[in-house]
């Protein structure tokens, strides 16, 4: 039994000297100052810049108040609750509603922003349904109807509109 404990000590020794996590470092070719280090660092990729993390990677950072899809979406679903809203994630989800003429169904409509450019492949919308008895069972479904596409074009057009009126 102490050969194997021993053996398995050496063994995970082994394994864990052989994966670099230790890498000496030549103390001539390290920077002095910190700012000399940092440059260096994001020279080499692996540091970070205030101008990369307000640019991103390869497309301009955008304010929601700027983006006339996001805007145009929020003031279309403005009757309703809203659950989540994630500018940075690019999502708007509704919490459940109901209207007064059906007490039983509710729908929740998700907004998923796929591009900021105002296009009819730049949203993804899923219209969910709900429908409860009287006995509080209730089940949902992903609906297909036109409402989905009637939202869809609304957005569009109301981006469309935001789009060309003058900015403030």
């Amino acid at each position: 039994m102490k050969k194997y404990i021993i053996f398995s000590l050496l063994s995970v020794t082994l394994l864990l000297n052989s994966c670099g996590i230790y890498k000496p470092v030549d103390a001539r070719k390290i920077p002095n100052t910190a700012e000399e280090r940092a440059r260096k660092n994001i020279e080499e990729g692996r540091g970070i810049s205030i101008n990369s993390l307000v640019k991103g990677r390869n497309r301009e950072f955008e304010f929601s108040s700027s983006n006339p899809l996001w805007r145009a979406s929020l003031e279309i679903l403005d009757f309703l609750p809203l659950n989540t809203v994630d500018y940075s994630g690019g999502l708007i989800i509704t919490d459940w509603y109901s209207d007064n003429q059906k007490q039983n169904e509710y729908i929740k409509i998700t907004i998923r922003f796929l591009d900021n450019e105002i296009k009819a492949d730049s949203l993804k919308i899923i219209v969910h349904q709900k429908i409860c008895t009287k006995d509080n069972n209730c089940s949902t479904n992903l609906i297909k109807s036109n409402l989905s596409e009637e939202l869809n074009n609304s957005i569009l057009k109301t981006a469309a509109i935001l789009d060309k009126s003058p900015k403030k």
